[in-house]
């Protein structure tokens, strides 16, 4: 249980939460408390911590949380004049939109830079002095953060994205010693073991002494030595089937091209699933991409790969849209639920209002072999 929960600690994005310390600051004008309106504007505050720390923490409400965020913080700047707070949201939102359709990131701007264009209109009919005194130069910071923090998260995301690429290359290089080392397998240990069978069926028209035990030894030695040479040329085709690294840097490239983004989560532990596993997968990742590419009209594609102790699975959503699954003479479903049943797996698919759900589902063995 501790271990658990010191896992979970691992996972904060304690970054986040360092920039709070700057968060009395922006209320000191309340405390002491003097009135009625202080006790508001610190309610107000908690609420405005409580959303702050439910954007960061639970992805499925933020459709809802982040606007709201915005709101108070826009409450704040608009009848306060309090332009502090919403720097919080200013340098926040922008590293989390990175990960959904750009489109959501130019919403929080307009919306952001339309609470400033507020609050400055106000400011300058309540206070017409205000851009003649030193107090003007307080809204640079205010003005600048959200394209500082829209611009420094876009850099890293794509530096994050090439860290995967440059991963995957990697791991392509290493599969090429793989692949050298299966053709000496098969040159040479391949070669030996059929030389076996040769000389056993020779030594089995020879021999004369004792005949009927020594054919019976003799076709043991043969069945052995078949069986070996099939094993080997097993091996050497898992070695050549494509392994999910492959299958993510030639899918990344093509989504890349069709202009649609591409996240995934628990990768580098799918990448070291048994390979003949991480084969079953990939053909199936092929064909749901393709399905994506041609029909979803979709911004963006996530991958998400799990396991524990009795299943592998890999679930594919995508934000475009998922009317109809079946297409008249269309085979692609059928034939990613007919691979994933031979697998000893299963195919299912959804649609809900994150978008198009693939999930495919194979059950562990109890012994997994590369």
């Amino acid at each position: 249980m501790k271990l658990k929960g010191f896992s979970k600690l691992q996972k904060i994005d304690w970054v986040s939460y360092v920039w709070l310390i700057y968060l009395p600051y922006t209320l000191i004008q309340f405390i002491p408390v003097k009135s009625n309106e202080d006790v508001y504007w610190l309610l107000l505050a908690g609420l405005f911590l409580i959303l702050y720390i439910v954007v960061n923490e639970i992805r499925e409400y933020r459709y809802i949380t982040i606007p709201l965020e915005l709101l108070v913080t826009g409450i704040f700047a608009i009848f306060d004049f309090n332009l502090y707070l919403i720097i919080f949201p200013a340098w926040q939102i922008p590293w989390i939109l990175v990960h959904y359709p750009r489109k959501y990131q130019r919403y929080f701007i307009m919306a952001y830079y339309l609470i400033i264009g507020i609050t400055l209109v106000r400011v300058q009919m309540k206070y017409p002095e205000f851009w003649r005194d030193g107090s003007s130069m307080g809204i640079i910071f205010p003005l600048v953060s959200p394209i500082c923090s829209s611009m420094l998260s876009i850099s890293s995301f794509r530096q994050h994205q090439l860290n995967q690429t440059n991963r995957r290359l990697e791991t392509i290089i290493q599969r090429g010693e793989r692949e050298r080392i299966a053709r000496d397998l098969h040159d040479t240990l391949g070669q030996s073991f059929s030389m076996i069978t040769i000389k056993t069926e020779l030594a089995k028209k020879l021999l004369i002494k004792n005949p009927d035990k020594v054919a019976a030894e003799l076709n043991d030695i043969e069945q052995t030595s078949r069986q070996n040479l099939q094993l080997v040329r097993s091996i050497v085709n898992n070695l050549h089937q494509k392994s999910l690294n492959e299958i993510l840097l030639e899918q990344g490239k093509n989504l890349a091209t069709a202009n649609i983004l591409l996240l995934t989560k628990g990768e580098e532990q799918a990448v070291k699933w048994p390979t003949q596993t991480q084969a079953v997968f990939g053909k199936s990742l092929t064909e749901a991409i393709s399905n994506i590419l041609h029909h979803a009209n979709a911004h963006q594609v996530q991958l998400l790969f799990y396991s524990d102790e009795d299943i592998y699975r890999v679930e594919v959503i995508d934000d475009g849209v998922g009317k109809r699954f079946v297409r008249a003479g269309g085979n692609g479903i059928r034939g990613m639920r007919e691979r994933m049943t031979q697998a000893n797996g299963k195919f299912e698919i959804y649609h809900d209002y994150r978008g198009t759900h693939v999930v495919l589902t194979q059950m562990k063995v109890t012994e997994d072999n590369d």
